[in-house]
């Protein structure tokens, strides 16, 4: 039952790419900015969690270059099961952090918790 999406790795990079930020309507905002069905983000990400996904930002979509929602990289659970952002802690692969679609000052950027090792050894901003 999965969807398809733009995917969020580079192949030929070794690179993960993660919103820096989240956008302007992010589905983890409060707010439910997106009108999201009542239980559907929770859903989606317990649905993530158990497949050790990631949920992609809805900016990202169709532009054939997803990255990972900033919310869901944040996410306490998410975070963790997510197998790319695991890879990308391990070293196996890089972190590309990408600007949203629309830039906003309502939500800090992604930065790791003090008790999460940082992103990835090899992380870089892209610049766009």
């Amino acid at each position: 039952m999965s969807e398809d999406v733009d995917p969020v790795a580079d192949p030929e990079t070794r690179t993960v790419r993660i919103c820096a930020e989240r956008c302007p309507t992010c589905i983890f905002r409060r707010g439910n900015l997106m009108h999201l069905a009542p239980g559907r983000l929770a859903r989606l990400t317990a649905q993530s969690i158990a497949d050790e996904g990631h949920i992609v930002c809805h900016d990202t979509l169709g532009t054939g270059a997803g990255s990972i929602c900033a919310g869901y990289a944040t996410h306490p659970e998410g975070r963790k099961r997510s197998l790319a952002l695991r890879l990308v802690r391990a070293g196996a692969l890089s972190a590309t952090f990408t600007a949203s679609a629309a830039p906003t000052n309502s939500g800090p950027p992604l930065q790791p918790s003090p008790s999460q090792p940082h992103i990835g050894a090899a992380m870089h901003k892209e610049q766009s």
